[in-house]
């Protein structure tokens, strides 16, 4: 059969067009796929270089390349799971919580991002939202079964204690008993008021680790704070038969007994806990400086006590220090001294140690040669300590050795951060400077405790006195020495101050007034005595004037003059 030409024209025009057509749709078709490749490599390559600024810690470099990963690639969750942990970083959290969330919705089985998720809850203080969110991770994928422990905190934080203590049981159910756990739920229980499961739990802990002393001690921990001290005793006895040196069981036998007032075997205990090497030093003090602050209870048990740290740790400064504190808790301020001495040759560094030796030997034993030795040998170990230059200073003024007095109480009062010694340091320095003949800075020193405290009767005594024997702003004088009376009406001492201020200033009737009060009062030193005749002298009573002199001659602190005006029966100033 013959084809004619039209029909040849028309069927090679048809499979030109059906070839047009193919190749054309081919072509478009790898053009579409050319695109998506395109936005396919474009998300991938941002992805990467966000993810490398991400390790750099470059956040803001790091999000926007996150960002246009997602514009070239809308559901990719790792973007969306990367932006919500910078936006979480930086404090953006409603916007974070959308990305996490469109992380999750596009791969729900990333626990990754439920854990971001969980994270930006949390920061919302969302904490049932954020339990939510590792309930349904934990149910919905395996081996997540760790955050059983994270979802527990949770619900403990917001005190749902049934929910946190079922948590802990699947915990228990998928690792079994753990100490952790047990001691969570004990808590959980003591706080709901339920000591009895608390107790059980105690006690499923010891069945399930019979080796572990540890437990046993908690339990009889537990059972003594809430007044059940007769149930830990049992415990405590056998784990003692199991493990006869545990000083930790001793301890809380001791404390039994001490509770309930038998004292012999509360000290049998704690001596026995105090002898075991197993019971540290740091834990053996705490012990012993409790009772010191409880003294004078248990007095004997600390003595002993002491004396057991002593022999089981004779090489410890620590030793020596608490025999000494205790020492001088009970007023026994000289062999407290002596320890104090001893722990030093171990350790010098402890200032308080320092501090407590100074303050007993210039206060208590007033032994200023030694307090002068010490504090230099403090000084060089604390050279910015200000009480240590107050002693110093103090302990020179009373050996008259004002030079060195006066450089360290100056010392001590530039140091000082501390309003009572500053005032402390100027009364010592008025009479430093005094002794100095530097009377100038002596009132300065005077008049700056006056102003802290305007009823000081030491400096108002002395400044007044000083300045009468100067005869200086005597009617100042007078003024310190009457405010003075006006304290201390009846005072033997201050009556003799104002007496010889007015006999400074020439009111001889008034002065002898005043001295006889302070004879009457009980004032027997040669210098009151000789004061009494110095102003019958003025009076012309020349006969009783020579009597109180001689009188004042018998006695220790009369004056140089007293012999010259007793022979010529006359007055010498």
């Amino acid at each position: 059969m013959k084809i004619s030409n039209f029909v040849k024209q028309s069927i090679g025009v048809s499979l030109v067009f059906i070839m047009l057509v193919t190749v054309n749709s081919f072509a478009q078709k790898n053009k579409k796929e050319d695109k998506a490749e395109r936005k396919i490599r474009e998300a991938t390559y941002y992805f990467t270089e966000g993810a490398k600024y991400y390790i750099l810690e470059d956040f803001e470099k790091s999000l926007a390349l996150f960002e246009k990963s997602l514009e070239s690639d809308p559901n990719n969750p790792a973007a969306h799971f990367k932006i919500a942990s910078i936006l979480s970083r930086q404090g953006v959290l409603d916007d974070a919580l959308v990305h996490a969330n469109q992380a999750l919705e596009i791969d729900p089985d990333n626990k990754y991002y439920y854990l971001t998720k969980a994270e930006v809850l949390t920061q919302q203080s969302d904490f049932a939202g954020a339990a939510l969110v590792y309930e349904t991770m934990i149910d919905r994928l395996d081996k997540t079964d760790d955050y059983l422990f994270d979802l527990a905190a949770l619900y403990l934080y917001q005190q749902e204690f049934d929910q946190s203590i079922e948590t802990y049981n699947r915990i228990e159910q998928k690792y079994g008993i753990l100490p952790e756990v047990t001691t969570a739920k004990q808590r959980i229980y003591l706080q709901q008021n339920d000591l009895e499961k608390a107790i059980a739990e105690g006690e499923q802990l010891i069945e399930t680790f019979p080796g572990e002393g540890d437990y046993v001690i908690g339990l009889a921990e537990m059972f003594i704070s809430n007044g059940k001290d007769q149930d830990a005793i049992p415990y405590l006895k056998e784990l003692l038969e199991v493990s006869p040196d545990n000083p930790e069981a001793e301890l809380l036998l001791a404390k039994i007994y001490q509770n309930q007032g038998d004292d012999a075997e509360a000290e049998k205990h704690m001596s026995a806990a105090f002898t075991n090497p197993k019971l540290n030093l740091k834990l053996k003090l705490e012990l012993v400086a409790k009772y010191i602050r409880e003294l004078p209870a248990n007095r004997q048990l600390v003595s002993t006590l002491t004396d057991k740290i002593l022999v089981s740790h004779p090489d410890e400064a620590e030793a020596y220090i608490i025999k000494g504190d205790f020492l001088n808790a009970i007023d026994s301020a000289r062999q407290a001294r002596d320890y104090y001495l001893q722990s030093i040759q171990y350790d010098d560094t402890n200032f308080d140690v320092w501090q407590n030796l100074l303050t007993i030997e210039f206060q208590t034993l007033q032994e200023t040669d030694s307090v002068v030795k010490h504090s230099e040998q403090a000084l060089e170990l604390f050279p910015n300590q200000a009480i240590v230059y107050f002693y110093n200073g103090a302990a020179h003024s009373a050996l008259q050795n004002y030079d060195e007095a006066a450089y360290s109480l100056d010392q001590a009062r530039r140091l000082s951060n501390n309003t009572e010694l500053t005032v402390y340091c100027n009364i010592y320095l008025g009479d430093v400077y005094n002794g100095l003949e530097q009377f100038e800075k002596s009132s300065e020193a005077y008049e700056a405790v006056l102003k802290a405290d305007p009823s000081n009767d030491y400096v108002l005594n002395n400044y007044s006195y000083f300045l009468a024997l100067r005869q200086e702003k005597l009617p100042y004088a007078k003024q310190l020495s009457a405010r003075l009376l006006e304290l201390n009406p009846n005072n033997a001492n201050y009556l003799d101050t104002h007496g010889w201020v007015l006999y400074m200033l020439g009111e001889y009737k008034q002065a002898k007034k005043y001295i006889e009060k302070a004879i009457a009062q009980g004032a027997s030193s040669g210098e009151v005595v000789e004061h009494y005749g110095d102003i019958l002298f003025k009076l012309g009573e020349v006969d009783q004037a020579v009597q109180q002199w001689m009188k004042a001659k018998g006695m220790d602190d009369a004056s140089e003059l007293i012999d010259k005006k007793i022979a010529d029966r006359k007055l010498y100033e």
